[in-house]
């Protein structure tokens, strides 16, 4: 593996192999179909020096009290949120980039957290991007299916509702104007309210297909950089357009085309701002021949640097500390 320098320091791989907190089986193998379809090659050929963590596990599921209501599978996806909350926390202290792959949606609740705790203490916000087609916004409260991988986004803002979730562990809330929603194209209806609620910037599809990718994630990075913020940015595969991702479960037609998501990683690589990723949601028992894993490796690809041609990259595009 390649020695880290100012520019290419080192990255955390972990793989989080869960599902219970979806409707549907197969997103377990999900960081296997990314280590098959080659993400430490790639970054290791850009000059990162990449660890591979092997993936988290979890040796038994404990109970401290009632679980709330409508929050399916709530004891499980508890235990692997505070494993992670932990190991995250960990690996962004050791100066390292996180990448965590997953596994369904819900395993952000614990890598996100255990990030802002970090960021907390070296004093700079965090910023949360989450590239989806739902919004995640879901509370016990509002949710329809009771499935905790739609209550991710909600969690990290501070709603409450599983408020017991973390045990022990602080909980690093980010705030409701921390987190851009982009590429939504599903919300459910009471979860549509909560979101018009909050201070919530949200792009969903029409605001894309009106303005442009490019424009909206600029704004982003601009807001992010007023605030001398960190970037994480939570990356669902079925942001993209099932035509070009179909190893999800849940499909929503109308997604991002592959040549929007590459402009979104070319830019967000340009900021220098990203300290943390997920990938989540890949499911390869959908999947076509492992098509929507080497896309999501393309994609990370270019978030760390990957170009077509060489073009300069801008002088800011040098990772905080």
């Amino acid at each position: 593996m390649s020695e880290p320098d100012a520019k290419h320091p080192r990255i955390a791989l972990l793989g989080i192999p869960i599902e219970i907190g979806s409707s549907q089986a197969g997103t377990l193998m999900g960081p296997a179909a990314l280590r098959t379809a080659g993400i430490a090659r790639v970054l290791d050929q850009l000059g990162f020096c990449v660890e591979d963590h092997g993936d988290l596990a979890i040796s038994g599921v404990s109970s401290d009290g009632p679980p709330p209501a409508n929050a399916k599978f709530y004891e499980e996806v508890k235990t692997w949120i505070r494993i992670l909350g932990e190991r995250s926390f960990a690996l962004a202290r050791s100066g390292a980039i996180p990448i965590f792959m997953g596994g369904d949606h819900s395993l952000s609740m614990g890598s996100v957290n255990g990030v802002a705790r970090h960021w907390q203490e070296k004093g700079r916000p965090l910023f949360v991007l989450w590239l989806d087609a739902h919004a995640d916004y879901n509370t016990p409260a509002t949710t329809v299916t009771g499935n905790m991988h739609g209550m991710s986004a909600a969690f990290l803002c501070g709603e409450p509702g599983l408020d017991g979730l973390l045990g022990d562990q602080p909980r690093a809330s980010i705030t409701p104007d921390q987190l851009d929603l982009f590429g939504i194209r599903s919300i459910d209806p009471l979860e549509k309210k909560l979101i018009r609620d909050r201070p919530i910037a949200m792009a969903d599809m029409r605001a894309i297909d009106e303005h442009g990718v490019g424009v909206l994630i600029r704004r982003v990075i601009e807001r992010v950089k007023a605030r001398n913020g960190v970037l994480h940015v939570s990356f669902d595969v079925d942001f993209l357009d099932p035509a070009v991702a179909p190893g999800v479960g849940t499909t929503v037609p109308g997604g991002a085309t592959y040549r929007e998501a590459h402009l979104i990683m070319e830019l967000l690589h340009d900021s220098g701002l990203v300290r943390s990723v997920d990938i989540v949601e890949l499911n390869p028992f959908l999947d076509e021949r492992g098509r929507t894993a080497r896309v999501a490796v393309e994609l990370i690809g270019s978030l760390f640097g990957l170009q077509i041609t060489d073009r300069p990259t801008p002088s800011n595009a040098v990772f905080p500390d």
